[in-house]
This record gives structure tokens, C-alpha cells and sequence, in this order.
């Protein structure tokens, strides 16, 4: 095994690269990346008809995107319906 010798500066620059990347790698953490749904999958999710799906638009209880004639869900937003519509156990 050789020894290496640093001098102080040499050392100091080689913490400050290692700070660097640590900072670059906990910053660069992939924030939660929203995922879509297109419609099929939300009805297969949900186990829903293509109706309720639309009446579920029409009536604003799920925010949707369309392009075209396809029709777009944000997962969040499926989420945040379920949890709205959580009903606790009155007994544990």
C-alpha cells in the first residue's frame, strides 16, 4: 500500500469537490415526477364504467387533461379523490 501526502490546500480543494457533489446529489434527488393516466388505465384502476368516468369530469370531482380526443389523469389527483372519499372504521 503507498501513503499519499496532501498539502493543505490540496486537501481543502479535494473536500470542497467532495461538498460540491454531495450538494449536486441531494439537490439533484428526482423529485416525485407527476405520472398520467390516460383514460383506460383510470378506469381499470378504478374499476368505473366510461359513464361515471364522465360524469366524474362533468360534475369537477377529477381535474383531467385532454389532447385531442384522448383523455388524461394526473395520479396525484386520483389519489387526493380516494383519500377525500375515505371513510375511517367506526371500530378498530
Amino acid at each position: 500500500m503507498d501513503a499519499i501526502i496532501l498539502t493543505k490546500d490540496q486537501y481543502n480543494e479535494i473536500l470542497a469537490r467532495l461538498e460540491s457533489i454531495s450538494h449536486q446529489i441531494n439537490t439533484k434527488a428526482d423529485p416525485k415526477k407527476e405520472t398520467f393516466l390516460d383514460n383506460q388505465e383510470f378506469l381499470l384502476l378504478l374499476k368505473i364504467s366510461k359513464r361515471t368516468a364522465q360524469t366524474w369530469r362533468d360534475e369537477g370531482r377529477i381535474s383531467f387533461s385532454q389532447v385531442g380526443n384522448k383523455i388524461y389523469y394526473k395520479l396525484s389527483d386520483v389519489e387526493k379523490l380516494m383519500v377525500e372519499h375515505y371513510n375511517k372504521a367506526f371500530k378498530k
